[in-house]
């Protein structure tokens, strides 16, 4: 999972933990956010006391939506203002990744964007997205942030990572972390760029050879 920071992101997180297998990012309200995380956590936490197994990623992601939706009606209350990216594991160690919107709408995806230019680093994702990604953590965190390096400036101080693996806690990168990944990712568009500029040298170059017939 990848965020933006922003002016007030060392006492604001866009990214938490709702139990030890899901994780969850927002984009919108943070006020708003801390009700439904709240709410959330006790969710999973109760399922788990009750029914003696985690929640699956659909389930909480549901439980979630609902309870978007469930603010869009009646009077005396608003809708949360605010959307969301869940993410984590099922029993079987299949990955998931949902999103929801305010109106309590939620869809399965295998990359996704949510929150102001969204739009720019989705396309992004859907043009770069591989399955060959999906299977390599490395690939997947430089994909992550070559995506959030469309609309951010180049630099690990506007740019948070957050890696969740299989029976692991969510690991957030340090800054020096980021910072190697931004400088591979740099280095492979020049190395890029340099042969983009060969081809088309190549390319516009016209060689002439000397006839060999001779005029009568």
């Amino acid at each position: 999972m990848a965020s933006k920071k922003s002016f007030f992101s060392s006492t604001v997180r866009k990214i938490c933990v709702l139990d030890d297998h899901v994780a969850m990012a927002f984009a919108g309200l943070t006020a708003d956010a801390r009700v439904l995380m709240h709410r959330a956590r006790i969710e999973c936490q109760s399922h788990r006391l009750n029914v003696e197994d985690p929640v699956t990623i659909e389930y909480i992601t549901r439980y979630i939506a609902d309870l978007q939706q469930k603010y869009t009606q009646g009077r005396g209350r608003r809708p949360f203002g605010l959307s969301t990216l869940i993410v984590g594991f099922d029993y079987d160690g299949t990955p998931r990744l949902y999103s929801t919107d305010p109106s309590g709408t939620y869809h399965e995806w295998k990359a996704n964007a949510i929150g102001r230019q969204s739009k720019t680093v989705r396309e992004y994702l859907e043009k770069s997205y591989t399955e060959t990604t999906y299977e390599s953590t490395h690939e997947s965190i430089k994909l992550c942030i070559r995506a959030l390096l469309e609309v951010v400036q180049s630099g690990s101080k506007n740019v948070e990572i957050a890696v969740m693996l299989r029976h692991k806690p969510l690991k957030t990168l340090s800054a020096d972390e980021v910072e190697k990944y931004i400088s591979e990712i740099e280095k492979e568009n020049e190395i890029e760029a340099e042969k983009k500029k060969q081809t088309k040298q190549i390319g516009s170059t016209t060689t002439a050879a000397p006839s060999t017939s001779k005029k009568e």
